[in-house]
């Protein structure tokens, strides 16, 4: 389309004179025969052309996939057949070690109860001494605290008779100063002479009353206090050695006042 050139070699461009024009590249799009015979023709053997590369690249292609579909399955039936084989020893080694254990596992639970039980004994050993230990401290404790309430009690019931005691002592003294103090006024009150008067009143008066009555003695009781006539008796026998006789009991009823004895 360019030409050839004076050494006869196809030209890359084509100049135009006229306008400066210069083509570089030509694209075909399309190439039609002018008859319409050779047309259609052509366009059946580019069909039948196509049709045969694609049946051909077809039966290749499934060639092809058959061939890598027969090489998948002796690679997969293979690496089955390795994989068995290898599963299989390690499954005997599962075993083995599954033995191992068992063997380990059996020393060590032996091993492991006799520890436990010399580790429990142990245990229940220092278990029991500390809790003799806290018990006796316990003990001595209460013990202590015990003695020390009962000292703390004795000590308290000390004082508090002590104290009693000495209010006691301390009463007494008062009430002795008191009585003392109410006798020594009572005696100046009344008089010496009017004392003597009165002490020798009684005696007189039961001299004058046995003389009127011919008795020589008397006792006078309520009837209500038991008398002692053993010492009764004693008393009245007088002092000179030879005893008096009781002249005969005698019922006296007063106006007022109960029955006496006499």
């Amino acid at each position: 389309m360019f030409g050839l050139t004076e050494e006869n070699k196809v030209r890359d461009r084509l100049v135009f004179k006229a306008n400066s024009l210069v083509i570089t590249n030509v694209d075909v799009q399309s190439v039609e025969p002018v008859d319409e015979r050779t047309r259609e023709s052509l366009q059946k053997s580019v069909q039948l052309a196509i049709e045969i590369t694609t049946d051909s690249q077809e039966a290749k292609a499934k060639h092809e996939a058959k061939r890598e579909e027969e090489q998948a399955k002796g690679r997969l039936e293979r690496q089955k057949l390795q994989n068995e084989a290898e599963a299989e020893s390690q499954r005997k080694q599962l075993l083995q070690l599954r033995a191992e254990s068992a063997a380990v596992e059996t020393q060590g639970q032996a091993k492991a109860e006799a520890a436990a039980v010399a580790d429990a004994a142990k245990i229940k050993g220092e278990a029991d001494v500390e809790q003799a230990r806290l018990r006796a401290d316990a003990l001595r404790i209460e013990s202590a605290a015990r003695l020390e309430q009962l000292t703390l009690s004795h000590e308290e019931e000390i004082r508090f008779k002590r104290a009693r005691n000495e209010l006691e002592i301390m009463r007494a003294k008062q009430l002795a100063e008191i009585e003392a103090k109410k006798f020594a006024d009572t005696v100046r009150a009344i008089g010496a002479d009017t004392i003597e008067s009165i002490a020798r009143a009684g005696p007189e008066m039961q001299a004058k009353l046995l003389q009127g009555l011919g008795l020589k003695g008397f006792l006078v009781t309520d009837g209500k206090n038991p008398i002692n006539l053993f010492q009764t008796a004693q008393g009245m026998v007088a002092p000179g050695g030879a005893g008096q006789a009781i002249g005969a009991p005698a019922s006296v009823a007063p106006s007022q006042g109960g029955d006496y004895d006499i």
